[in-house]
């Protein structure tokens, strides 16, 4: 059984169930969308949010969830799901998953508006149920992904990135959406304010572990999902070059950053810059973050009574470290 498979164990019924209601909660009366949000279901990935609701929900109400819950994953689902169709169109890019994007099959136009159809699919989920609390939670990770967004942008043109700039970029980026995961999962179970945020920051954390194991994969060896060097040709600040950046020499400063500014096309320089940043210690520093983020994370959940879905959980944090793409 492969990790996944066993990470899903304790929550299967409710998963099984939550695609039908998934499915339910995107149909339209119009033709159209509903093409595209029946190949959008088909090509769904490893639904890590989804889990990340239900095995919460499990663990901290002893094992039950609520209509609420199954309500709360699809809000959040349909809510991702927009933005990874805005980004698709964002980025020009033609792929996902390794399926044709929205955008390459029925063009910018077409997807900007599936987008906001699901955003307002999400959103009616919860008013039309009274879930405000949820809302509250989903809408504040929505407003920080874009602010997330917005800041990298700003700062990319800019190569003297801080770390505790790139915290910033990567917390609200990738990290609250899991933490809002996690946050809701335990909201529509229980009323403890404590546990509410104890796992809202537990999801956070895990999520910022997760966004430097991506930026390690651009420095590895091993084919994996994405081509390595990417970041460097796209000017992307990442941990291990931000720390190397802030610990070489002037000197060398100022050769990589000509070499990400002006030759990032240029594959033998690209090639150069990886070294570098693995002889200076930048991976071996990012992967120690990494593991610091993972620990803390961990730490949190010793709150809660053991239980097959605490249990999944940990696999779950150790997974997002250990997986290979």
């Amino acid at each position: 059984m492969n990790i996944t498979s066993q990470i899903k164990q304790p929550i299967f019924h409710e998963m099984e169930l939550f695609e039908k209601k998934f499915h339910e909660s995107m149909t339209s009366k119009v033709a159209l969308l509903n093409r595209i949000t029946y190949y959008i279901v088909n090509r769904k990935g490893k639904q890590m949010r989804p889990m990340f609701v239900f095995l919460t929900a499990k663990m901290v109400s002893g094992g039950t969830v609520n209509e609420r819950t199954y309500r709360g994953a699809s809000v959040i689902e349909l809510i991702h799901t927009a933005t990874l169709v805005h980004d698709d169109v964002v980025d020009d890019s033609n792929r996902r998953r390794g399926f044709f994007s929205i955008n390459a099959l029925w063009k910018n136009k077409i997807a900007v508006l599936v987008g906001d159809y699901l955003l307002s699919k999400g959103l009616l989920l919860s008013i039309d149920n009274g879930d405000f609390d949820l809302l509250q939670i989903i809408s504040v990770a929505v407003r920080e992904m874009s602010e997330g967004e917005l800041l990298q942008i700003e700062k990319a043109r800019r190569l003297d990135i801080t770390e505790d700039v790139y915290y910033e970029i990567i917390r609200k980026k990738t990290a609250t959406l899991i933490a809002a995961c996690c946050a809701l999962g335990a909201k529509a179970v229980a009323e403890d304010t404590v546990k509410v945020e104890n796992m809202r920051k537990f999801g956070e954390l895990i999520g910022m572990a997760f966004q430097i194991k991506d930026d390690l994969f651009d420095y590895s060896e091993e084919a994996i999902g994405k081509p390595t060097g990417i970041d460097i040709k796209e000017q992307k600040m990442t941990l291990p070059l931000i720390h190397v950046l802030n610990t070489c020499t002037p000197q060398e400063k100022k050769w990589l950053i000509n070499s990400i500014k002006n030759h990032n096309k240029d594959r033998k320089r690209v090639k150069e810059v990886i070294a570098f940043v693995k002889n200076n210690n930048g991976l071996a520093y990012a992967e120690n973050k990494m593991v610091q983020f993972q620990q803390e994370a961990l730490s949190l959940l010793q709150n809660f009574e053991d239980s097959e879905y605490k249990d999944a959980l940990t696999l779950m944090v150790n997974y997002v470290i250990e997986r290979k793409k």
